[in-house]
């Protein structure tokens, strides 16, 4: 299973917004995650970056679900989200989805 830092940085954002309670802090607790058999993380490389603001449209402009998006389609996997807005864009076929 391959798992985006992007993430992470979702994570610490949800913590920090009292949206999600952890047991410890965001980054302890992703690198705990990790550690998980099988979990491998994915580099954030420069074609990624490169690739977020240049994604078949029509596609929404949240930085972190075109970040998502855009490192799915560079490691040739499906997303596994429960995010409507980018299930909605699978659909049309420029990205491989699992929705959970």
């Amino acid at each position: 299973m391959l798992v985006s830092p992007v993430a992470a940085w979702e994570i610490g954002l949800l913590v920090s917004k009292s949206r999600l309670a952890l047991d410890l802090e965001p980054a302890a607790w992703f690198r705990r995650f990790l550690r998980v058999a099988g979990i491998r993380l994915t580099p954030f490389t420069v074609e990624v970056a490169a690739g977020c603001p240049l994604l078949p449209e029509p596609f929404h402009g949240d930085p972190a679900d075109r970040m998502l998006v855009a490192t799915a389609r560079e490691c040739d996997v499906p997303l596994v989200t429960r995010g409507r807005r980018i299930l909605d864009y699978s659909a049309s076929g420029v990205l491989r989805t699992i929705a959970c």
